[in-house]
């Protein structure tokens, strides 16, 4: 199974390798080149879907337990002061996720939302502090 902002992705990128494998059979000569071209882009269409993909968790969700939202590693666990909707100090846990983690988030508690906003990414390195905000 795969998160479905993939499967557009995924589509994309086989054509694309389809395509370039069969130009490449068609115009370059050595084999051992048209086999590099095939084992480059077959490697790399495995890492694009190794990305997205979106196994299922079997996880027991009760009040009294709290799972991670995301594969990853805790990195940091600090108390920090936020300003939007709290305006009060809170226990902030941020989990560094690689590129070979499975990157969709779930809930980590049950529970209602009260308060959603979209902040607009910066394309900062995960492992600045500024990426946690």
């Amino acid at each position: 199974m795969f998160h479905k902002e993939g499967y557009k992705i995924l589509g994309f990128s086989l054509l694309a390798f389809i395509i370039i494998n069969m130009i490449s059979y068609h115009f370059i000569n050595p084999l051992w080149l048209q086999s590099t071209i095939l084992i480059v882009s077959a490697v790399i269409f495995l890492l694009i879907v190794q990305f997205f993909r979106n196994p299922k968790r079997r996880t027991v969700v009760n009040d009294s337990s709290i799972v991670s939202p995301v594969d990853g590693k805790v990195v940091v666990i600090e108390e920090v002061f936020v300003k939007e909707y709290f305006n009060e100090k809170r226990l902030q846990v941020s989990v560094f996720m690689s590129p070979i983690n499975v990157h969709v988030t779930r809930y980590p508690v049950n529970g209602i939302v009260t308060y959603s906003k979209y902040h607009a990414g910066k394309y900062l390195v995960a492992w600045h502090p500024k990426s946690s905000e």
